[in-house]
Formats: structure tokens, C-alpha cells, sequence
């Protein structure tokens, strides 16, 4: 067996094709992509509460609006459901929004 059997298939990081001139705006931009921006219209938080339920017990209903935005950052985040339930909460409280969780 050569020494350079799997050579072809050795290196998976190619090579940077340019050289950083302005470290400060490339920098900015490394800190830029940590950034998350959320905003919630004033339709969305009034979608946010599911209808009333007309039977009594049961878990509590939860709108569509809210199901979709739970498994959209559960799906974006890659997220177990209590992990999603977690950052769901702490973005409303960033927020200062009183919705159920």
C-alpha cells in the first residue's frame, strides 16, 4: 500500500482564496453573524393566544401562529422541544411580551 494511497481525498479545508485587507470590518462581520434579531408584529402577538376552549381539562390550545414559530426555531436551531420551549420564553422575556409559552 503507498504512502499516498488516499492523497486525493486528504484535505477537506481548501485553501483561503484572498487575504483579509481591513480586519476591522472583517472582524465586525465574524461578530455579526452571532447577532439574532426577533421582532413580533402587533398581528402576531394578538394571533399568538388560541381560541378559548369551549370543554373544560384538558392541555391548553395553543394557536397555529405559535405552533409554526416554535418548530420554525426548533427546525433553524436544531433544538429538542424543552430546549425550544426554553428560547422561546427567554426571547419573550427579552421582548417584555406576557404569551404563554
Amino acid at each position: 500500500m503507498p504512502f499516498k494511497a488516499n492523497a486525493d481525498r486528504r484535505h477537506h479545508i481548501p485553501a483561503q482564496q484572498h487575504r483579509v485587507k481591513n480586519w476591522a470590518e472583517y472582524d465586525a462581520g465574524l461578530r455579526a453573524r452571532g447577532s439574532l434579531t426577533v421582532w413580533f408584529t402587533a398581528e402576531a402577538i394578538e394571533a399568538w393566544h388560541a381560541a378559548p376552549r369551549t370543554t373544560p381539562g384538558g392541555q391548553p390550545c395553543y394557536s397555529d401562529l405559535a405552533i409554526t414559530t416554535a418548530l420554525t426555531l426548533r427546525a433553524v436551531f436544531r433544538l429538542p422541544l424543552r430546549q425550544t420551549e426554553g428560547l422561546i420564553g427567554s426571547i419573550l422575556q427579552l421582548l417584555g411580551l406576557t404569551l404563554p409559552v
